[in-house]
C-alpha cells in the first residue's frame, strides 16, 4: 500500500512542474514499509510464543482450549498482517512456524 500526499505538496506541485514526482523515494513511502516490517516482525514473535506454550502443554491439560484459542488467534492476526504487507501465500509460513492443523482448523473462529 502506497499512500500518496495531496498534489499541492507535492515538489512538482511546489515547484510549478508539469505535476510528476521524480524517481526520488518518498520518506513516508519508507517509514510505512518499515512500520510494516516491524509490525509483522512482532506478530511473528507472538505466534512463535503461542505456538510454544500450545506445545508444552499436555493433552489433557485444562488450559489447551485456552492455549489453542490464543495460538489460532495469533496466527489469524499473523495471516492478516503478511496479507496487508502483500504477501498472499502462506504455505511458507505454515511450514516455517510448524503450525498444527488443529490450529489452522480454528482460524478466523471465535
Amino acid at each position: 500500500m502506497s499512500l500518496r500526499p495531496p498534489s499541492r505538496y507535492t515538489a512538482s506541485a511546489l515547484s510549478g512542474g508539469s505535476g510528476q514526482v521524480g524517481d526520488a523515494a518518498n520518506p513516508l513511502d519508507h517509514e510505512i514499509a518499515a512500520e510494516k516490517a516491524a509490525s509483522l516482525g512482532r506478530a511473528g514473535d507472538r505466534v512463535k510464543r503461542a505456538l510454544q506454550h500450545l506445545a508444552e502443554a499436555e493433552q489433557a491439560s485444562p488450559t489447551r482450549n485456552a492455549l489453542l484459542k490464543d495460538a489460532a488467534e495469533a496466527v489469524y492476526a499473523y495471516f492478516i498482517q503478511r496479507e496487508l504487507c502483500g504477501l498472499r501465500r502462506h504455505h511458507d509460513a505454515i511450514r516455517e512456524y510448524q503450525i498444527p492443523r488443529e490450529v489452522l482448523a480454528r482460524l478466523g473462529a471465535s
